[in-house]
């Protein structure tokens, strides 16, 4: 090309030379090895001896050169650093007599074909070779006009260890945040059931297309993996892709027994206690289509606590030895998770026998008075609470009602609980008004350092005199219901909670009818959270109540109508029990 400046051609300035690979600049540099120390000499491509020398000498990759007989000319300082040679063990020395020896045949190969020649060190070629393991030797031919004159030895990082290095550099990536992505997901809530359906939630469709997870009965022992684990689990969670659910069929369900046959591969990680990673066989209970099953113990401090049992179908690639590693990762994480409810399902299943135990049925009231009572425990969000309801039956046809709330939950609650409830049957035995009988309750437990704090309620029935006297220690206020009347939230003179000695109760009374119906509860049938209690109360005095009938049905349409959705007689929704008692005056 030529540049045109008014009539005279100017040739074009010469190209920039392409950058070369540094292995390729330094086996050119090795070429110019023996060239005369003459700064003026250039090459053919207008290169600079010295300055090759220059980048060959700094070059991080080992370099050295041999001529046509195989005679030692040229190395670099990285290749005396990679062999642990000495120039002078080398240069001007045949190959044979170098500890090279061992690749001298390869040197005369590359001679004879000019073709490369490479290998890893410690592999099958190059015996003999100081080169240290983890590089490569390559040899290649130096050619000039045309014919062979020498071989350079080129000395390179070997990359299979570094692809072994990113391997495990992803690996472990993928491991940290496939673990912090579980610890957002499973583990939530203390509930067993909720904490293994998370674990099966995030295994589908992710990683597998069906997940079933089967743990020890909260109240087994904790068996250490593979020493006599036992063969029959409970099933806690099933989750598969929609392509196989219909394939469950009749399997077993999450609450059911199940017992893993001998040979399975649950069997077999039981046993062992380690993972399977294996193709399903006759005596594995997998639905139709699955084609590669992962068993993976549920393990925390070397002691079992349950199986996590992944399958993947035809339509998905089989699992691999590294997706066991992954997933084996994360089911010793989940087993933390799973470990803690179960423990805290045990926890709670003893506290609520305890408080069923003391929490008995009310004493018996007069024949002029009908009553129910209900309760039912907090979710599983919290352990049990301090609810309770007692009756007290009285001279001259009256009946003591009492509703109270021991503040905080668990085993302490609920023992403080049942202190309430027979220092009130004491007090009441003298025949006290209702705000003198919670003054003597205040002494009593305020005495007690140990004691808890907790709301009262006493309501004295007569319907002999037609009224009820209440008064109240911090508790909500009862709700009458009366025929074609709105539910009325009566009026209560509110004094401190019980047990902290400040005392102040006073009390009222109101006109009690054959017709009407007095009902007690506690904080966990209104009380929502975020929400004002007023409008909590508001929503109890807006609601239509059955004023006639079995109380028992009255029960059930408050429950139906202001507890969470789902509660049973085993329990509710919410973070707080829930206790009722409702009395209506019997007809004579």
């Amino acid at each position: 090309m030529q540049f045109r400046h008014g009539n005279r051609a100017e040739d074009a300035p010469p190209a920039t030379p392409a950058p070369r690979p540094l292995a390729a600049a330094a086996a050119h540099a090795a070429s110019l090895g023996s060239l005369p120390e003459d700064k003026s000499d250039t090459d053919r491509d207008g290169n600079s001896p010295d300055l090759l020398r220059d980048l060959l000498a700094t070059a991080p990759v080992g370099v050295a050169l041999l001529d046509d007989q195989l005679r030692w000319q040229y190395l670099n300082t990285a290749f005396a650093a990679a062999t642990g040679l000495r120039r002078a063990d080398l240069l001007g020395r045949p190959a044979e007599a170098t500890p090279f020896a061992g690749a001298a045949p390869t040197l005369r190969r590359v001679l004879a074909d000019g073709h490369d020649r490479e290998h890893a060190t410690g592999g099958p070629e190059g015996p003999g070779s100081p080169v240290p393991p983890g590089l490569r030797v390559r040899y290649r031919p130096l050619e000039h006009a045309g014919r062979t004159t020498g071989v350079i030895v080129v000395v390179l990082d070997d990359p299979a260890p570094a692809r072994g290095r990113l391997h495990e550099l992803e690996q472990a990536r993928a491991r940290l945040a496939l673990l912090d992505a579980a610890a957002e997901r499973i583990g939530t809530t203390l509930d067993l059931s909720t904490t293994c359906a998370e674990l099966t939630a995030f295994t589908v469709p992710g990683f597998a297309d069906l997940a079933t997870i089967d743990v020890l009965p909260p109240d087994a022992d904790p068996a250490r993996p593979g020493h006599g684990a036992p063969l029959r689990l409970q099933r806690a969670a099933v989750d598969a892709v929609p392509a196989l659910r219909a394939a469950l069929g009749e399997s077993i369900r999450p609450g059911e027994s199940v017992r893993h046959g001998e040979g399975s591969a649950a069997a077999r990680s039981l046993a062992g206690g380690g993972a399977v990673l294996t193709e399903p066989g006759p005596e594995d209970a997998s639905p139709v289509g699955i084609t590669s099953l992962l068993v993976l113990p549920l393990a925390t401090h070397d002691r079992l606590v349950g199986l996590l049992t992944l399958g993947r179908s035809a339509a998905t690639p089989a699992f691999t030895p590294d997706e066991a590693a992954l997933l084996g990762a994360l089911a010793a994480r989940a087993a933390a998770a799973i470990d803690h409810a179960r423990r805290y399902t045990r926890s709670q299943g003893i506290a609520l026998e305890l408080q069923r135990a003391l929490l008995t049925e009310p004493g018996n009231p007069h024949q002029n008075l009908l009553l129910a009572s209900r309760y039912l425990p907090s979710g599983t969000s919290s352990v049990v609470g301090g609810d309770w309801y007692e009756t007290v039956r009285l001279p001259f046809g009256r009946t003591l009602l009492a509703m109270g709330d021991v503040m905080g939950h668990g085993v302490e609650a609920a023992v403080d609980m049942s202190h309430y409830r027979s220092t009130l049957r004491d007090v009441a035995g003298m025949d006290l008004p209702p705000h003198r009988i919670l003054r003597q309750l205040d002494n009593v437990i305020s005495a007690n350092d140990t004691a808890r704090p907790a709301t009262c309620l006493l309501v004295l029935a007569d319907p002999g005199r037609g009224r009820w006297t209440l008064s109240s220690a911090g508790h909500l206020p009862p709700a009458l219901i009366t025929p074609d009347h709105a539910t009325e939230l009566l009026q209560v003179p509110t004094g401190p909670p019980l047990g902290t000695g400040l005392g102040g109760y006073e009390q009222t009374t109101h006109p009690l009818t054959p017709d009407q119906t007095l009902l007690l509860y506690t904080d966990g049938l209104v009380e929502r959270r975020d929400e004002d209690i007023d409008a909590s109360l508001a929503r109890l005095a807006a609601l239509r109540l059955p004023a006639t009938g079995d109380l028992d049905d009255l029960l059930d349409a408050v429950l139906h109508a202001l507890a969470p959705p789902g509660p049973t007689t085993h329990g509710t929704t919410t973070d707080d029990d829930i206790a009722l008692l409702a009395a209506r005056p019997k007809p004579r």
